[in-house]
């Protein structure tokens, strides 16, 4: 019977948000207040259970004197919750700024490890090399080497000329004008596969939301 409910009350749900599509209503602000809801409680249980609990409270209570530099996050993340208070409110800064600063400290670090140095190491490589297979197919010897070849002319060619788009210090009249079109066309061609990865994920969504309202409530196919 729960698995029933769940289903109708899914299907509901779903339909009141792609009401939205025929103009704004309120089916759609109930199930879009109920989505807000429901996200708010459910990262507050996480944040708690995850975070709060194991890393402060139970920290806490273990007869340790080292466990004790644990309140300094606490106080902090208090100080945060202060906020809703206007007297108080000043107090929030000192948590926000040590969250933001902390928060860019790890994002530049993991940002160079984990872009910049894998794409130089990317783009560091001989022009001449052997692929086995292209896009799925397996190549010969010469075909190897003449796809890997071409392959890593284009990826050099692209990086290269990106990069002069992105160079201001001179002015982008002369010679160098050609090379910067070139960069354009790269930039967009890397925009345009971004934007077509995010609408194929938007539509694996719909199509998910179709099946369920087709299959799982309506059962009109297998």
């Amino acid at each position: 019977m729960m698995e029933i409910v769940g289903i109708w009350v899914g299907a509901f749900l779903t339909l009141c948000i792609y009401s939205f599509l025929y103009k704004d209503n309120p089916f759609y602000k109930f199930a879009e207040h109920i989505f807000v809801g429901s996200s708010s409680a459910y990262m507050f249980a996480l944040a708690y259970y995850r975070g709060i609990k194991p890393l402060l409270i139970e920290q806490l209570t273990i007869k340790n004197p080292t466990t004790w530099h644990w309140l300094i996050p606490g106080v902090l993340g208090f100080f945060m919750i202060l906020r809703i208070f206007p007297k108080v409110s000043w107090l929030s800064r000192w948590g926000i700024a040590f969250s933001t600063g902390l928060g860019a400290g790890i994002g530049i670090r993991a940002g160079i490890h984990g872009y910049i140095l894998p794409q130089l190491k990317g783009t560091l490589v001989p022009l001449v090399k052997k692929v086995n297979s292209f896009l799925g197919i397996e190549v010969g010897k010469g075909v190897g080497y003449l796809l890997g070849t071409i392959n890593q002319i284009i990826l050099v060619t692209g990086v290269i000329t990106t990069v002069l788009y992105f160079f201001f210090s001179k002015e982008h009249k002369g010679k160098i004008t050609g090379f910067i079109r070139v960069g354009k066309i790269f930039i967009m061609i890397a925009f345009g596969a971004s934007f077509g990865y995010t609408v194929m994920a938007r539509v694996s969504l719909l199509i998910g939301r179709i099946m369920f309202l087709l299959k799982d409530w309506l059962k009109v196919i297998e």
